[in-house]
């Protein structure tokens, strides 16, 4: 199984930017999928995680709550992250992670799959 983000770049604050992440080698249907991220010098946080199971409703850090949407397509066997209103300091690079698992959904030990980043930057 492996996870392909993308959709990163360098936009204005006050802008929009959907990040994408596509497994391949499997089914995402039941999978729980998390983003990440992690800026220059710091630690990688938590930004919100989605679980397969039929009407799950997404969980997000609370830096993130009304601003950024995580939401699948089980046809495209892929996960989003709609990024709005971004703020400088949500310049990171941002990771998805995967796990079929339902402990520490908000933290990196609960996932055992990961992709390789995608590069957000957020001007001022």
């Amino acid at each position: 199984v492996q996870l392909q983000a993308s959709g990163g770049g360098l936009v204005q604050a006050g802008g929009s930017l959907r990040l994408s992440c596509t497994v391949s080698g499997q089914t995402t249907n039941n999978y729980n999928m998390g983003w990440f991220r992690q800026a220059p010098g710091k630690e990688r946080e938590f930004v919100g995680t989605l679980t397969w199971l039929a009407g799950g409703i997404p969980t997000y850090a609370e830096f993130v709550k009304g601003r950024f949407t995580i939401s699948r397509d089980y046809g495209k066997n892929t996960v989003y992250l709609q990024m709005n209103s971004l703020k400088p300091e949500d310049t990171a690079v941002y990771y998805c992670a995967a796990t079929r698992f339902f402990t520490a959904l908000s933290a990196d030990r609960g996932y055992d799959l990961w992709g390789q980043g995608t590069q957000v930057t957020v001007s001022s």
